[in-house]
């Protein structure tokens, strides 16, 4: 399957209805979903692999990660809401993810790859929140991909001073979800990350 071609099945996962503001709830476009995986996927880090979704929100990265041919996905987040959206989209699209409430710190299980798109610790109540996902990212799977805030490079080379990093940018369309938002629709730069333990 081409990166146009999943982007374009991915449009049909639903976003998330109500997302909580605090905890930075914010769905992944597909044309975003769509690139970060099939940087793994061309890199051999989905093909029959074990990929987890931490932070999964509606589904949309794990479920792609199954449709790129993962050999299984396990998707975790904290929010009984979530996980209820992300598997009415898994049966949409018909594949196997499975999907877990669980506080990311309590993940069990290991695989060969973690993606996600994790809260950016940017709201006061969900401070570090970004260190605690890549800690334990690497810590279930040694190669992790993930969209993090652009010009975050020193702070991941410092966090993770001995890992091997590859991250490209790329513009996310945000549209107005919360009563903060100003615009209709904003993008945001933010980079897309490979984040491997050495």
């Amino acid at each position: 399957m081409k990166k146009k071609e999943l982007a374009i099945l991915l449009e049909r996962v639903e976003e998330i209805e109500e997302p909580d503001a605090d905890i930075e709830q914010y769905s992944t476009p597909a044309t975003i979903a769509s690139e970060l995986l099939y940087f793994a996927f061309m890199n051999g880090d989905i093909k029959d692999r074990v990929v987890y979704d931490l932070g999964c929100g509606n589904g949309i990265l794990g479920i792609g990660a199954k449709v790129l041919g993962a050999k299984e996905v396990i998707g975790i987040d904290s929010d009984e809401k979530m996980i209820e959206v992300a598997q009415s989209n898994n049966a949409k699209i018909g594949v196997a993810v499975e999907f877990r409430r669980c506080d990311v710190r309590e993940v069990e299980g290991k695989g060969d790859t973690v993606v996600m798109n994790p809260p950016f610790g940017a709201q006061r109540e969900n401070r570090h929140a970004d260190r605690i996902f890549l800690e334990r990212a690497l810590e279930i799977a040694p190669v992790v991909y993930s969209i993090l805030n652009a010009g975050s490079e020193s702070f991941v080379k410092s966090f993770l001073p001995s890992a091997s990093i590859r991250h490209f940018p790329v513009a996310f369309p945000l549209r107005r979800r919360f009563w903060f938002h100003k615009k209709d629709k904003k993008f945001i730069p933010v980079d897309i990350y490979r984040v491997e333990r050495t």
